[in-house]
């Protein structure tokens, strides 16, 4: 099984985008990963492609997953033969927002002390 090409559009901090992340590691994938918080261009590039503007979105090869959290990116690319699916289990949330206490925490400034796992 070849690796695919992943660019993956995320936001810095988001349940969601760290759903997405935790699929990458829990297979060990290397993707390019475009923050569209830090990198505004990021964020237009992914309304272009994806022709709308929620986030996550990843492109797997040609195709764009818009809107999509770690549990859809892994069953899409189980069912396209691009992963072989595993046991382990995810490093953090793979189907959920951030949490209250996520979002308090960002807009205290206390990124840092941000823990993704429920």
């Amino acid at each position: 099984m070849s690796q695919p090409k992943i660019t993956a559009y995320l936001k810095t901090y988001c349940g969601w985008s760290e759903g997405v992340r935790a699929i990458f590691r829990k297979y060990d994938l290397p993707f390019e990963e475009k923050d569209i918080i830090k990198n505004p261009a990021f964020r237009w590039e992914m309304e272009q492609k994806s022709g709308q503007p929620l986030s996550p979105c990843v492109l797997v090869n040609d195709v764009m997953l818009a809107d999509i959290s770690g549990e859809e990116v892994e069953r899409y690319m189980i069912e396209n033969n691009l992963l072989t699916p595993s046991d382990a289990a995810p490093d953090a949330p793979i189907d959920s927002a951030c949490t209250d206490a996520q979002h308090a925490a960002m807009a205290a400034g206390q990124v840092g002390k941000i823990s993704f796992v429920n």
